[in-house]
């Protein structure tokens, strides 16, 4: 069985760039925990992408981090900065590449998401999540093109 990321063995391709989210909601690193929850809850994601004042990308804090961190410590979220939590340093994938290689990558690194960086510039944030929604479409791209054209062992010459 081939890959499930693939209409056939050689294509089609789906980058980073398809699938992932933007704009990315980001947070000062010295902003406190409470201002970094809101943010979360207001904007309905589930991580954020903390930034220096020059807007560089730092690290990255998520629900998780927030949990363990924060409130499993007990520590007071109106005192504690994101710079303090934020996991560090961030991973980072670029938009052009294939998201067969960027779940490999996340299963290596072990994360959930990945921030997406362009020439230096961040762009957006990748989830595994988003990679699974895109499956079943792929899936059925995979059907439809073995109906019209089945894979065939290679012909000897």
């Amino acid at each position: 069985m081939g890959d499930p990321l693939s209409a056939t063995r050689s294509g089609p391709d789906v980058e980073v760039k398809d699938v992932m989210s933007s704009p990315v909601r980001t947070v000062k690193k010295s902003d406190k925990v409470a201002k970094v929850a809101k943010t979360m809850t207001r904007n309905s994601v589930g991580s954020v992408i903390v930034v220096d004042v020059k807007r560089n990308p730092l690290g990255m804090i998520t629900e998780g981090d927030i949990v363990r961190r924060v409130a499993a410590r007990g520590l007071h979220p109106n005192k504690i900065t994101a710079e303090k939590i934020m996991s560090k340093p961030l991973r980072t994938v670029e938009p052009t590449l294939d998201v067969k290689q960027t779940a490999r990558r996340m299963k290596q690194l072990k994360v959930k998401r990945l921030a997406v960086m362009d020439s230096g510039k961040l762009v957006g944030v990748v989830t595994g999540t988003d990679i699974v929604e895109i499956t079943p479409v792929l899936i059925d791209v995979m059907e439809e093109k073995s109906k019209i054209a089945p894979l065939t062992e290679p012909r000897e010459t």
